[in-house]
């Protein structure tokens, strides 16, 4: 396979996610899709249809392949890693009120929508099922650093551990893991007519989401951006998944296995983290920044990811 092949063949991989935002970005201009919809699609993504596709995979899943105790101690401890880098970077050089935000922003992913269907996109169903695996450690580790980032440097803000817990063990996404598991481990049956149900609604997850995303892009947000959310958002994009890609290859990860991990690293910002921003009254117009400028530069590091990846046969 020459380069000119290989590049149109990793485009295959990314190109239908990011038409997908960018279909999004193009629904809104022409107020076919409002605030209203975006709002609820999203609620529904999250709460349900998210959920549905996480079960499904994982029902279908062969455990012996999709659970892979190596990966997911290395992701946990990778993103420990990142997060580690951001925060004593930030230290040095980013004004303290805006460090936690700054921290968030550059380590925390949107795994379970762009990290997904990424990895869906390339390996099909063993990426929404060893995906789904991953996604239920990250959004634990997320939420408590994510937390502890930005309760250490707001005034007045404390690390709530009790309520981080409550929103952890209630989050549909970890619920949803948690009950496939059974089906999976003792290979209960479901009816084929629930299956196909289930199949047809999980379906309206991953381009439902990524039009949401396209949808809440803001032109305005990003003239406005600032140097914080630029560095942030060049620490996420391109900085971490080079580092964390490099060392994962390094102890031994390859083809599936590094492809998947490469593409959680290099998920852009996830929304969760304006919502986190705004609970405790930060500065929401950088977390907006941080978030709108990373989705746009995905569609350009994750396809230069891959193919220099592909490029060097280690995927």
């Amino acid at each position: 396979m020459n380069l000119l092949e290989l590049f149109f063949h990793t485009l295959e991989v990314t190109l239908p996610v990011f038409a997908m935002v960018f279909a999004g970005i193009g629904l809104k201009r022409l107020k076919w899709i409002d605030s209203g919809f975006v709002n609820t699609a999203s609620a529904l993504v999250f709460k349900a249809t998210l959920p549905a596709l996480i079960f499904m995979s994982l029902i279908k899943a062969d455990l012996s392949i999709a659970l892979d105790v190596s990966l997911l101690l290395f992701f946990a401890a990778a993103t420990l890693g990142q997060f580690f880098i951001s925060w004593v970077w930030a230290s040095y050089r980013v004004p303290k009120a805006d460090r936690g935000i700054y921290v968030q922003g550059a380590f925390r992913g949107n795994c379970g929508v762009v990290g997904l269907a990424l990895a869906a996109g390339m390996y099909g169903n063993y990426g929404l099922s060893a995906g789904s695996l991953l996604l239920g450690v990250v959004i634990v580790i997320y939420n408590a650093l994510s937390v502890v980032a930005l309760a250490a440097y707001q005034p007045d803000q404390s690390t709530d551990w009790r309520s981080l817990l409550k929103h952890i063990v209630t989050n549909p996404l970890i619920i949803s893991v948690f009950a496939a598991l059974p089906f999976t481990a003792l290979s209960i049956p479901l009816p084929s007519w629930l299956i196909t149900s289930g199949d047809y609604f999980a379906s309206l997850t991953l381009p439902l989401a990524l039009i949401c995303i396209g949808a809440t892009l803001s032109v305005a947000t990003l003239r406005n951006g600032s140097q914080v959310a630029l560095s942030a958002s060049s620490m996420k994009m391109m900085v971490l998944p080079f580092l964390s890609t490099l060392a994962a290859w390094a102890v031994g990860f390859s083809d599936e296995q590094l492809g998947l991990l490469f593409f959680f690293f290099a998920s852009p910002t996830a929304a969760a983290s304006f919502v986190m921003v705004k609970a405790i009254n930060g500065n929401v117009a950088l977390a907006a920044n941080i978030i709108a400028i990373t989705t746009l530069m995905a569609s350009v590091t994750v396809t230069a990811g891959i193919f220099i990846l592909r490029l060097l046969g280690w995927i």
